[in-house]
């Protein structure tokens, strides 16, 4: 017997910011979404132990492709661009558990 997950649903947005001149999340309105999304999940009561966790993460490693978003438990990395991308997201994957394609990043 498996244990149920402490969340079902764990989403880190990167929020790296490079000095350097390459591409990063952060630049890319990474902050806005990542608190646009807990905001979201929260006024709709679907945060906490057993639900949704929205959380910040340093680099991800995927910042040309950004900004980019990940899901766990199943591993799905996103790209958005605005507030209407991330309630998508929301309403599509984090709820309804289906998978977002136009938004989709391939995991190689």
């Amino acid at each position: 017997m498996s244990e149920p997950l402490y969340f079902q649903k764990h989403v880190f947005f990167c929020m790296n910011q490079r000095d350097d001149g390459r591409p990063c999340c952060a630049d890319r309105g990474a902050q806005a979404a990542q608190e646009h999304a807990k905001r979201r999940v929260k006024q709709l009561d679907m945060n906490g132990h057993g639900k949704i966790r929205i959380n910040k993460a340093g680099c991800l490693d995927r910042c040309e492709e950004g900004p980019v978003m990940v899901v766990y438990p199943q591993g799905t990395w996103y790209t958005f661009v605005d507030q209407s991308d991330i309630d998508e997201i929301i309403d599509v994957d984090l709820i309804g558990g289906g998978v977002v394609e136009r938004l989709k990043l391939p995991n190689t």
